[in-house]
């Protein structure tokens, strides 16, 4: 919100400097985010009178003699195409500094001698989004009581300081001049002072021209009044001043009087030309699925069920609270006027602004609020305006559908509430000063008072918010400051601190490299790679496709990570992410879905670089479960490994389910080449882990085992079996066993070659074996492998080597 102080001081006594004000605002809850000048850098720009011009003979160029106040004419040669003798100008003489710092000096163009430069107001800095259109490739053109030689800085309020409010949702009343004026007078103790026009109608009736109907429950209430023989030009240069200074360009008078209410009231208003009505009925609905729309940026917009429109015979003729369509905007020719002031949904508003990437003044305000209880008086008051700058017949009555509450809303406290919760000891004079200052009624007492709060402070509903104001208004440099009262103790690191601690330090230690990848995917992408079925959770606004749902796995993001390094030769990937996965086993539109922290890691390319000693080494799936198996064992948890062919994204011979306590904790393998292929990566491995259910089997009771006195005693055991046979296949049988002394199974190797048959293997175990309250004897062990052979035998068919 862009505040021009002169226009503040109008309506509000206040002599500080803006600095001041500034600081104030910002310490009573409004910020600041700072004070501009339009004449900020400008020096020696003085009113000129072009008293005679002559083109220049084969150029664009044109000899003026220019009267700027000395005893002699200036000639100056001038470029511009709306140069013409009779006009008042912006000179820019000798010495004079403009926009970027840029000094002006006399020179010669053409041959012929230049004293000065004629201006537009691009070359004073001001940007050209809000300079009149009439002056956007041309020259800016004066008042013609303009003096030569004056500053031209009064004529176009470049004297004036711009205040920049930096606006939160819960502070929308000061989106407007009088809601601004009404906080600076809040904070100083002053009244304000707001101009009332005197509405003058005639004896024609609008209802008898025009109708208004609402059709869509966001649509709160519709109101219209009817101006006939409007004479459209362009508005007093106070107001075009006023405008551009709050970042508006201007148009002409009747749209320049809309954006004044707009800034005036915070009330947003559009004015529609009655003659390109095909019907004289107005109604506020719902864009019915297909419809089309070209606004007034000359953008066709394809509208959905959720948009708001205003249409007349039965065509949309502008977007509800956002713009207004080409079809019914305001020209020159215009003679008849509709000036519409409604409150719509702010919901539906946002909603179609951000689908259609437009916002607007208008769309900004109603999405944070607007004041009920001034939209008859800011309709009164353009209509009002159009009677004095357009020469318009306003008719009588405004025509109108819907309602919306006007009255104060009433908040009740006592002095206790407050002064417990500000730690102060207030008096009941005190609150009734704060709330005379705010405008706000009061009545009561001490024991309970009740506050009548208007409705242009809508963000004031409980009791919270009233202490908040008193806070606000008393003064929170001048609240009591005290220490909290609580004994000091140690800090501790939350159970899943430390486990995600733990897992960096062990994935870290393992060559990963940790990165940060989105939450946010696309529909494919988050239903791979899950192991368990889930309901999409879909962005009611997104930026993007790519980024339109949560989601449901984190390594689709970890492969987006692969294929941008890869494809910038980076091909020796290992990365891990520590993040959340979003499950949704309801309703999407109505539940919210559940939250899991989980591990995953991703490794491609090669563990080890070829060099003069070594070969090179390719990960395979093989290393990928040593990370994982590392994991757990320094988390002194006890997994399973399932062969998983389920899992469509990942290659169905070199994928695992991994069980913790018989409960499904993650898997771990090779992404299915096609998978890899469709995202543009190598052969590529990955884990990916629940968090949550580690954490949980870590908080499990632990039982302490005694360390025996009494040696352990190994024993190997290679076995020739059919290639199908699987590690998992034979710790199950081994296991099958019962051997109570057993206690560690390794492998520790696998070959299939020269002197093994076609379709097996050979497989080496190493067996432990303890007793915790005595020596083992050979005999002892011996029965326990002899034991163990009969089982592998029996159920595997294997043969001992």
């Amino acid at each position: 919100m862009l505040v021009s102080y002169k226009w503040l001081k109008e309506l509000v006594d206040v002599d500080v400097t803006t600095h001041e004000l500034s600081e104030k605002m910002s310490t009573t809850g409004i910020e600041v985010e700072g004070v501009s000048s339009p004449s900020e850098g400008l020096t020696k720009l003085v009113v000129g009178h072009v008293v005679s011009c002559e083109d220049v003979p084969e150029t664009h160029l044109h000899l003026c003699q220019v009267d700027t106040g000395d005893d002699e004419l200036r000639q100056i040669v001038c470029g511009a195409p709306n140069v013409t003798a009779g006009i008042k100008v912006i000179v820019a003489v000798p010495g004079a500094r403009i926009a970027d710092n840029y000094k002006i000096k006399k020179g010669k163009i053409r041959g012929m001698e230049s004293l000065g430069m004629i201006c537009s107001l691009q070359e004073l800095g001001l940007p050209e989004s809000i300079i009149p259109k009439e002056f956007s490739d041309g020259i800016q053109i004066l008042p013609e009581d303009a003096k030569p030689g004056d500053s031209i800085f009064p004529y176009l309020d470049l004297d004036d300081e711009i205040v920049e409010l930096s606006i939160t949702p819960n502070r929308a009343d000061a989106l407007s001049m009088r809601g601004v004026a009404h906080e600076v007078a809040a904070i100083y103790g002053k009244e304000v002072h707001f101009p009332e026009k005197e509405l003058k109608e005639v004896s024609k009736a609008a209802k008898d021209v025009i109708d208004v109907a609402i059709e869509s429950d966001k649509v709160l209430t519709y109101k219209a009044r009817v101006v006939e023989n409007v004479t459209v030009k362009p508005s007093p240069q106070w107001l075009q001043n006023l405008l551009m200074n709050a970042g508006i360009r201007p148009i002409n008078n009747v749209v320049d009087v809309t954006n004044y209410v707009l800034l005036y009231f915070g009330q947003p208003m559009h004015a529609f030309d009655l003659n390109k009505f095909e019907d004289n009925k107005i109604v506020a609905r719902n864009a019915r699925a297909g419809e089309k729309l070209v606004t007034l940026d000359g953008e066709e917009r394809e509208l959905t069920e959720e948009d708001l429109v205003i249409t007349v015979a039965d065509k949309p003729v502008a977007l509800a609270g956002v713009m207004g369509g080409q079809d019914t905007e305001i020209d020159n020719n215009s003679k008849n006027v509709v000036l519409e002031a409604a409150v719509f949904d702010g919901t539906s508003i946002r909603r179609t602004g951000a689908r259609l990437n437009l916002r607007s003044e208008s769309s900004a305000r109603f999405e944070k609020g607007i004041n009920y209880a001034t939209v008859d008086e800011a309709l009164d008051f353009a209509a009002a305006m159009l009677t004095e700058l357009a020469e318009g017949d306003v008719l009588s009555g405004r025509v109108e559908a819907g309602s919306v509450p006007t009255d104060d809303v009433e908040v009740s406290t006592t002095l206790d509430y407050v002064n417990v919760r500000l730690g102060t000891e207030l008096t009941y004079a005190d609150i009734e000063d704060v709330f005379a200052k705010l405008g706000f009624g009061l009545s009561g007492n001490a024991d309970k008072f009740t506050v009548s709060v208007p409705r242009r402070r809508w963000d004031i509903a409980i009791q919270a918010d009233l202490v908040e104001e008193i806070a606000r208004i008393y003064g929170y440099e001048n609240l009591p400051t005290t220490l909290p009262e609580a004994a000091g103790t140690a800090g501790e690191l939350t159970a899943t601190q430390k486990l995600r601690r733990k897992m960096r330090s062990i994935a870290e230690g393992a060559g990963l490299t940790e990165i940060v990848s989105y939450a946010l995917t696309t529909p494919e992408k988050a239903t791979e790679f899950t192991l368990q079925p889930s309901n999409l959770t879909e962005l009611m606004w997104p930026m993007s496709v790519e980024r339109s749902v949560l989601r449901q796995n984190v390594v689709s993001g970890m492969l987006d990570t692969i294929a941008y390094n890869v494809a910038r030769k980076n091909s020796n990937m290992a990365i891990y992410e520590i993040g959340k996965v979003f499950e949704q086993k309801g309703n999407p539109k109505e539940d919210l879905p559940n939250e899991v922290s989980t591990f995953a890691f991703a490794i491609s390319g090669l563990v080890a670089e070829k060099d003069f000693q070594t070969k090179a080494i390719p990960v395979d799936f093989f290393y990928a479960k040593g990370i994982v198996e590392a994991i757990f064992n320094k988390l002194d948890l006890t997994v399973d490994y399932v062969a998983e062919k389920g899992l469509e994204s990942m290659h169905p011979g070199r994928t695992a389910s991994i069980y913790l306590d018989g409960q499904l904790v993650g898997f771990v393998g090779q992404v299915h080449p096609q998978t890899a292929k469709n995202y543009n990566v190598p052969e590529t491995y990955v884990a990916e882990l629940n968090l949550d259910v580690i954490e949980a089997a870590l908080q499990a009771d632990k039982a302490f085992v005694e360390i025996t006195k009494f040696p352990a005693v190994s024993r190997d055991i290679a076995l020739l079996l059919p290639k199908a046979t699987t590690h998992k296949d034979i710790v199950t049988a081994i296991e099958s066993a019962k051997v109570k002394r057993l206690t560690d199974i390794k492998l520790f190797d696998v070959y299939a070659g020269a002197n093994i048959a076609e379709g097996m293997k050979s497989m080496a175990y190493s067996l432990t074996f303890q007793n915790p309250n005595d020596n083992l004897t050979d005999e002892e062990v011996t029965k326990y492998m002899d034991k163990i052979t009969k089982v592998l035998v029996e159920q595997l068919g294997a043969e001992v080597r």
